[in-house]
């Protein structure tokens, strides 16, 4: 074990962020992290049995993870949020329901779960005899009331301008007239809670089976964190949640025990370092 947890390398991130890449067991790495030193964390842990991971797969267990949520719940500072992209694996003609019973420990251990997000795909996952598989759980826990809800708006507001009377049930069920008008403001309203994303393949992820798109770790950083915060991906694969700290300028922690992925992350950590750099040349 101690020659998965021997690499640390940091990785100047540009504008004082602090890029920390550590190679080795996860479960092993977070119990060097101080308490409440962490703001975010937003990973994607193994899916079942569905991949490899180039073997790793055999030391997952769900045992495993219950350690790892523990150790996830004493890393977050208090008003941190934990994002959660998970799905099932089919066996024997049934869904694992695996993310529900991690869902489920998650607040055992004390988080809040706070929403209960979908991410829809654009492809979709050919299945024999049940409708075709188009959505992963994002699933949002929080260590009390979350302290940063940047909420992305970019819902568009089709009543815009347009006038409307209050409804009566906003007069606490009285029953004298309800005149007031207001003015609809505003041309794009909150985003839901099911984003669709396109999955893409990014051929600098190239040698890793389950990239994550750019936008889906940029969009929940930009939601639950600020500039300057510290954001973990205790299973960053190929850096995908890296790369998007150094575009936002956040402090990134990320932890991979794959030797071959966590190569492809530093490249791509340190390629979005020079390209910002490069930008504000």
């Amino acid at each position: 074990m101690n020659d998965l947890i021997s690499r640390q390398e940091a990785i100047d991130g540009g504008d004082d962020s602090i890029i920390q890449l550590q190679r080795g067991d996860c479960l092993e790495l977070m119990k060097r992290l101080p308490d409440k030193s962490v703001d975010l964390t937003v990973t994607s842990p193994p899916y079942d049995n569905l991949r490899t991971y180039n073997g790793n797969i055999s030391q997952w267990s769900f045992e495993k993870f219950q350690q790892i949520a523990k150790e996830l719940y004493r890393i977050t500072d208090d008003g941190g949020v934990v994002v959660w992209i998970c799905g099932d694996a089919t066996i024997k003609g049934s869904e694992t329901g695996t993310s529900y019973r991690q869902a489920l420990w998650f607040m055992e251990c004390g988080f809040n779960l706070h929403d209960t997000m979908i991410w829809q795909k654009t492809g979709r996952i050919p299945t024999q005899d049940r409708y075709y598989n188009v959505f992963e759980f994002m699933f949002v826990f929080s260590k009390g009331k979350p302290k940063t809800m940047n909420f992305i708006c970019d819902h568009k507001n089709i009543t815009a301008g347009q006038r409307r009377k209050k409804d009566k049930c906003i007069n606490k069920g009285k029953n004298e007239k309800y005149e007031d008008i207001w003015i609809v403001s505003g041309n794009y309203s909150r985003r839901e809670n099911v984003w669709k994303i396109h999955i893409g393949k990014n051929k600098d992820t190239c040698g890793h089976p389950a990239p994550f798109p750019i936008e889906l770790a940029q969009d929940h950083i930009i939601s639950w964190s600020n500039k300057g915060d510290t954001v973990l991906d205790c299973m960053m694969g190929s850096g995908t949640t890296g790369v998007a700290c150094v575009n936002l300028k956040r402090n990134f922690i990320g932890m991979e025990i794959e030797e071959e992925y966590f190569k492809i992350a530093k490249e791509r950590i340190n390629n979005a370092r020079l390209n910002q750099q490069a930008g504000s040349d």
